[in-house]
């Protein structure tokens, strides 16, 4: 996939899918980005296009704690 080229019709469906077992086989939209050469951006609205639900970035949250 050449980075920076526009991607329509059936080679953008499958490159959803592809993204798309990517990630919900673990992988990080940073990371599926990194290796398809393509932005961050790209791969999240294409992931969102495709109706993933994304996971939540983790890490420590700065909610009050329940007394």
């Amino acid at each position: 996939m050449d980075k920076g080229k526009r991607i329509t019709g059936a080679a953008r469906d499958q490159l959803a899918v592809e993204l798309k077992a990517a990630y919900k086989g673990g992988a990080s939209i940073r990371s599926i980005a990194d290796s398809t050469g393509r932005s961050y951006g790209f791969v999240h609205h294409i992931l969102t296009e495709a109706g993933v639900t994304l996971r939540g970035r983790g890490g420590v949250t700065r909610n009050k704690p329940s007394s």
